[in-house]
């Protein structure tokens, strides 16, 4: 037992004392990063600096060292990246003790006023498979992998360049490049190459065009309208004709007939045929002017009562006069 004991506590120091070294040689590099990086930031050098303080924070994590991380990312221009910085470091600063935020207060002021004001300008892209794209389809934007999840949503990116690769699997690579704004947001649907010998998605046949609804022909209302109308024309042109043939007949019978008076006259044989053809005529006249003022007025009003007329070729409808000594009349003729 004891020299278990022994042997274990040996082992221990033995871990300890080899531990050691690496963890004060990772300090020293980590310290060396730092000063290097925050050298080249000061410098305007953010393309060294910035990396730099990244390896700095990664082999040694402390607030200062984010924080310095997250000012050289905004200053840079990567917007995104430095917004998300700023939030790890303020979410490291909530996790302190009261006496250790006290000594962030002025880095934690700064870090929220830098992401208040960054966070509005930054670019939101997304990213889209075509339609029939292979399952498992490999997407990475800038090297990193993008799984199912971050397809179709839009996510914040840093403004400038960017290369989004694709693969289908045993497919070849499709690179696309494109570049982006601040506050700008853009979507984009990305290129898939089939695997060699893969077969094309069947296209999907034309949608046909719905057929025209087929003519119904006038409504029922429309047709009464126009047969209306017709008969009140013809009407008015029976009862102008009939009326000149009935002032006609009058002159012939006034110049065959004497001593006229109501109820009684002295005619020769025309007068008297001119007379009762005139009575005839005048009846004809009056019935026909009164049923063609009649039909006409109902026709109007039939076609203002129609709620809807549809688009139907026009009816048509003719009409023959037809006049002689023993009368006159008017043949209608129509189609709908």
């Amino acid at each position: 037992m004891r020299f278990s004991w022994f042997r274990s506590t040996c082992l221990g120091v033995l871990g300890v004392a080899i531990a050691a070294p690496a963890s004060a040689q990772a300090l020293a590099v980590a310290e060396s990063h730092f000063d290097r990086g925050r050298a080249d930031m000061l410098a305007g050098r953010y393309e060294t600096g910035c990396p730099a303080l990244a390896e700095s924070q990664r082999l040694d994590p402390r607030p200062g060292r984010l924080f310095t991380l997250a000012e050289c990312e905004a200053k840079w221009g990567r917007i995104a990246t430095a917004v998300a910085r700023y939030n790890d470091y303020l979410a490291m600063v909530d996790r302190m003790s009261e006496a250790e935020r006290d000594k962030q207060s002025v880095r934690r002021k700064i870090a929220l006023g830098q992401r208040s004001a960054l966070a509005p300008l930054v670019p939101q892209l997304t990213l889209s498979l075509p339609p029939g794209a292979p399952a498992g389809t490999r997407v990475q934007c800038d090297g990193m992998a993008l799984e199912q999840p971050s397809l179709g949503v839009a996510l914040p990116v840093d403004p400038g360049e960017h290369v989004v690769t694709t693969q289908a699997p045993g497919g070849a690579v499709t690179e696309t490049r494109f570049t982006i704004d601040r506050s700008e947001s853009k979507a984009i649907v990305l290129e898939v190459k089939p695997p060699a010998g893969a077969k094309p998605p069947p296209a999907k046949p034309p949608v046909p065009a719905p057929a025209p609804a087929p003519d119904q022909g006038p409504s029922g209302l429309r047709v009464v309208t126009y047969v209306a109308g017709g008969l009140g024309v013809a009407g008015l042109i029976v009862g102008s004709v009939t009326g000149w043939m009935a002032l006609d007949a009058s002159g012939v019978a006034a110049d065959n007939c004497r001593d006229v008076s109501p109820d009684r006259a002295r005619c020769k044989p025309d007068g008297l045929d001119a007379g009762n053809r005139a009575k005839q005529l005048g009846l004809v006249s009056t019935v026909g002017f009164g049923a063609g003022v009649a039909l006409a007025g109902a026709s109007a009003l039939l076609f203002l009562l129609e709620p809807s007329p549809r688009r139907q070729p026009a009816p048509e409808v003719s009409w023959e006069l037809t006049a002689g000594q023993a009368g006159g009349g008017v043949v209608v003729r129509g189609r709908w």
